[in-house]
């Protein structure tokens, strides 16, 4: 009996790990840089995301290595009125920049980045509109809710009004 209790259970468990290892890569960490991503796929895939909201592309450069990513991720995850402006407008694209993986060939196609985190802000179709150095968002060993929101103002796609 307890032959068939075990079969059972690893048949049980045999069935289910396919269906967790699904859901695992479908919940990847958005908030995460990974090097292993390709950056080309993500941006068609965002793209296709846009012209569907009319969402602008907020592209957020950085690495797992640098403190100050991790310090805005945990700023804007604590601002609602900051995290819920981003979700409106933009659809948010991660791209790494680590000794692994610099992503040299996808970011040579906008400025040079002087420090990490970066942000390039890009239209619902992927066209370069803006890039900002995220140290001029900085308060101390933090961020500045007003300064963050009226830039995230300013490049939301309520202002292209032509």
């Amino acid at each position: 009996m307890k032959k068939i209790i075990c079969l059972i259970s690893v048949l049980m468990l045999l069935s289910v790990l396919p269906s967790y290892s699904q859901i695992m890569e479908e919940n990847k960490d958005e908030n995460k840089f990974d090097p292993a991503r390709n950056p080309f796929a993500d941006l068609k895939e965002t793209i296709l995301q846009t012209g569907q909201t009319g969402k602008r592309i907020l592209l957020d450069v950085g690495g797992e290595w640098c403190i100050w990513c991790h310090r805005l991720d945990a700023f804007i995850e604590d601002h609602k009125e900051i995290k819920d402006f981003i979700q409106e407008n933009f659809v948010k694209l991660k791209v790494n920049y680590s000794p692994e993986n610099k992503n040299e060939k996808f970011l040579a196609q906008y400025p040079k980045v002087a420090g990490y985190p970066h942000i390039f802000i890009l239209d619902k179709d992927g066209k370069f509109l803006f890039s900002k150095n995220t140290g001029e968002l900085e308060k101390e060993k933090s961020y500045d809710a007003d300064k963050i929101i009226a830039f995230l103002k300013e490049w939301a796609p309520a202002k292209d009004k032509k």
